[in-house]
């Protein structure tokens, strides 16, 4: 008997944290966050900072000084050259040989130095735009994010809506056996009721399909389940309206992620300006080597006229005495290279002057952008207020038209007109609501304020 209990409360258990885990609401934050650790152009742009900080590692190896070490061994049958008395010999031998090389680039015309600066640039380039990919992808979130709101309060709207809908059919057809309103204004009023019932369907799929969307952005393998809170802590703080269009551009110009990549990428560009140049000095390299070698022969040599052979020597006796050096420094100065270097550097200069023309036209798009995004806020404030307006004077038209309609003293095609239109003010009220919402966060975000709070 304890046993089933004990069963029966593990079952239990269970379906509660089934049931919690399928209930599960996301907030913005929630979903903004599970977005910038998993959207896989973020991981792209990811791998790109990883591939910079190699780019940079190999630009920090170029000061270092190069070492080779090689070894051969080798097998000679016939007539060869004894390594050690320089004779031909008619024999089958053995020999291993040894060497190391070190090099060190002493100068080279700064290109190294240049390709360090220029690396550390484009790591710094790769960050910026990694951060503009997951403001990018903050923005996309937040803008699903407040459709998933607007589509669950108009989908609340049409229930309720609905539901007054049927209470009106049932109360209409107490007045048709009343004998106070005609049979035909009962058959409106179903008729209208089977328009409700399309309009809550359509309003059920838009939010099914806005939920998808948003679970689709976040990349959730998992999504038939997928729901959000009703409510956002991004709220209608129209503060930021306060600002001047110009205030929020020289603010915007100090925080922009996009105008750091125009710039960083334009200082990338004077640097590979700098390494083209480089190749016009001449260079200067410091080398050293070592080499040694081993015979597995009898050594020979000719004594009084005659050849004498004696046993080889052992291995590191060979080694040492047939060890030699080498060491100095090259220098290389071009000439001419068939235009190459002059074409690279041409090419650089065409480079820079694109970087330029850049960094200006990104300086021109944000300030156009800004006072659109500033435009559009302010007049998305006004529409939503003037939708409220609207909609409260159509609320009071319904609801008069409701009592005229109630004592029969409307038709129902006049108390259908007066429910439409207040239904149509509703939506667009919604609409608005968020619409401004975003329109706002985005004035704000050029003004540097995140999205979310970390």
């Amino acid at each position: 008997m304890k046993k089933n209990n004990c069963f029966s409360l593990i079952l239990i258990v269970l379906f509660g944290v089934v049931a919690q885990a399928q209930t599960k609401k996301w907030t913005l934050e929630e979903c903004v966050q599970y977005a910038l650790e998993n959207n896989i152009s973020i991981k792209q742009t990811e791998l790109d900072t990883k591939t910079a900080t190699i780019d940079k590692q190999t630009a920090v190896g170029n000061f270092l000084p190069s070492l080779n070490v090689a070894s051969n061994h080798s097998w000679n049958i016939g007539l060869n050259q004894d390594i050690t008395t320089g004779l031909l010999r008619n024999q089958t031998n053995q020999f291993t040989s040894a060497s190391a090389n070190v090099g060190i680039d002493i100068y080279k015309g700064l290109q190294n130095q240049n390709n360090l600066r220029r690396a550390n640039l484009a790591l710094v380039a790769s960050k910026y735009q990694l951060l503009k990919m997951q403001e990018d992808v903050a923005l996309n979130v937040a803008n699903a994010f407040l459709q998933v709101l607007f589509n669950k309060e108009n989908l609340k709207v049409q229930q309720e809506q609905l539901l007054n809908n049927e209470k009106q059919l049932n109360r209409s057809i107490e007045l048709v056996n009343a004998g106070s309103i005609p049979r035909g204004d009962m058959l409106d009023i179903k008729a209208n009721l089977a328009q409700n019932r399309q309009n809550l369907v359509v309003a059920q799929n838009n939010l099914l399909i806005s939920k998808l969307s948003l679970a689709q952005l976040l990349q959730l393998k998992e999504f038939e389940t997928f729901d959000v809170v009703d409510e956002t802590s991004m709220g209608q703080n129209n503060t930021i309206l306060a600002q001047s269009p110009s205030e929020i551009l020289e603010k915007a110009k100090e925080s922009r992620t996009d105008l750091k990549i125009a710039q960083t990428n334009l200082e990338i560009a004077q640097k590979n300006l700098a390494i083209a140049k480089g190749a016009y000095l001449p260079t200067l390299q410091g080398f050293y080597g070592f080499n040694s070698r081993i015979s597995y022969a009898d050594a020979a040599a000719i004594v009084g006229g005659n050849l004498v052979t004696r046993p080889a020597n052992p291995f590191w006796t060979q080694f040492q005495d047939n060890k030699g050096q080498s060491f100095g420094a090259q220098l290389t100065i071009p000439v001419f290279n068939g235009f190459s270097v002059k074409n690279n550097v041409e090419r650089s200069k065409v480079a820079l002057e694109r970087s330029k023309n850049n960094l200006q036209q990104q300086n021109l798009d944000l300030q156009r952008t800004i006072y659109a995004a500033f435009t559009d806020a302010k007049g998305a404030l006004n529409a939503n207020e003037t939708a409220i307006t609207s909609f409260e004077a159509r609320q009071e038209a319904y609801l008069y038209a409701k009592e005229k309609f109630d004592v029969g003293l409307l038709n129902s095609f006049d108390y259908n007109q007066a429910q439409t239109l207040m239904i149509n003010a509703q939506s667009e009220v919604l609409r608005t609501k968020y619409d401004s919402i975003f329109k706002i966060k985005i004035l704000e975000f050029y003004f540097g304020i995140p999205i979310i709070k970390n």
